[in-house]
């Protein structure tokens, strides 16, 4: 018995000890990271205002991600897909969401904090930020991507 628990110990003591940090976490080592330590930045396929957080992984690479996404009031994102699967998790916020190929505000679904949304690969889907800024973590495998169905709404294109 005195040996499980100091098993115990030590484990807990290695997450204890375990890194925070502002870099993206490896999927490979014990690693922690608090909110407050998340570095936002923007991200040149969002549209302005809107923010991109590496939290594990390296997104632009095979393997598994896990980002945040910071959108402000007001901010819409036109149709578009993704070339993987992803996870949403809504953190705060409300998480407006609409599937189909034609941005239709009657299409929108809210998440509050604490939903979560799954999306299959090339799903075309859309998002408004209509009531007020919303904080989304999406998990996936990478590569991340994300391609609009109408060029002239690819902020990369002007």
């Amino acid at each position: 018995m005195r040996q499980m628990f100091g098993a115990a110990a030590l484990v807990l003591a290695g997450f204890a000890g375990a890194s925070a940090t502002a870099e993206p976490l490896s999927v490979k080592t014990v690693g922690s990271i608090r909110s407050e330590d998340i570095k936002f930045e923007p991200f040149a396929a969002f549209p302005a205002g809107a923010q991109i957080a590496k939290v594990v992984g390296d997104p632009t690479k095979a393997g598994p991600y896990v980002v945040r996404v910071k959108v402000p009031a007001g901010t819409k994102l036109m149709p578009h897909v993704h070339p993987e699967d992803r996870i949403y998790t809504v953190i705060s916020g409300v998480f407006y969401i609409g599937f189909g190929t034609i941005f239709d505000p009657a299409r929108l679904t809210a998440y509050g904090p604490g939903s979560v949304v799954i999306l299959p690969a090339n799903t075309p889907h859309f998002h408004w930020a209509m009531s007020g800024e919303y904080v989304t973590q999406v998990s996936g495998t990478g590569p991340l991507g994300i391609d609009y169905l109408d060029a002239h709404d690819d902020p990369r294109s002007k």
